[in-house]
């Protein structure tokens, strides 16, 4: 709700970033109207990489840099 919020509020891009446990919590703020999001503590353990979460986004199709 606070993601959707702020992007709706403001005429900047909206970078979600903190609180994510796995790709699913960044396709929902991408989903609330982030323009961008950050991970970092989802990748400590080595479960996930970069990579992965990239490729399990575009398969939802959402539009990630190379």
């Amino acid at each position: 709700e606070l993601t959707r919020a702020v992007s709706h509020a403001v005429h900047v891009p909206v970078i979600a970033s903190g609180g994510a446990a796995g790709p699913e919590h960044l396709l929902a703020a991408l989903e609330a109207g982030a323009d961008a999001v950050l991970a970092a503590s989802i990748f400590h353990d080595g479960d996930l990489t970069v990579a992965d979460i990239k490729a399990w986004l575009a398969s939802r199709g959402i539009e990630v840099r190379p």
